[in-house]
């Protein structure tokens, strides 16, 4: 720790002011044992907030595959390399967060319905199409979208 401990109150004070600068008082102060000066209502707020925000990343990162494959599948002869690479990074991303928080295998079927809708205006608004352009409700199974040989529409050999 760079500086002396802070007191509970500094403590608080701090995570008003600067949540970096927090974190890191209250690692050093749980890695020395000081339990009795842990912030112990932000650090329970903190964690459940992570837990949060995978689910929040895992329901964007859908959102955006989502974007990519009805582009994809609507608009063939616009293809691009970045919609192949966002479509790719995507998946590998959502595995990742899986893989690390394990209970949430089941979070993106949770979250499909309105994660394909985000991803639905996005793709009419990045193509300059009438949202009803797009399919509603979602096409694809969960199984597809997660699939990394699943591109949909018709294949082009240029990106096989």
């Amino acid at each position: 720790m760079s500086k002396a401990a802070l007191s509970p109150s500094q403590g608080h004070e701090l995570y008003e002011t600067d949540l970096y600068s927090w974190t890191q008082d209250q690692a050093a102060l749980l890695r020395a044992g000081r339990r009795q000066d842990i912030d112990w209502h932000h650090i329970a707020e903190e964690i459940e907030s992570l837990g949060g925000s995978q689910k929040s990343e895992i329901r964007a990162r859908l959102a955006v595959l989502l974007q990519h494959l009805l582009k994809w599948e609507l608009q063939p002869e616009q293809r691009k390399y970045c919609w192949r690479a966002s479509i790719v990074e995507q998946r590998l991303q959502i595995e990742g967060l899986l893989e690390v928080s394990p209970s949430l295998r089941a979070w993106p079927e949770t979250v499909l319905s309105k994660a394909y809708q985000l991803g639905r205006v996005r793709a009419a608004s990045e193509a300059g199409l009438a949202e009803q352009t797009f399919p509603s409700p979602c096409p694809y199974t969960l199984a597809q979208i997660r699939d990394d040989d699943f591109y949909p529409g018709p294949i082009e050999p240029r990106f096989t």
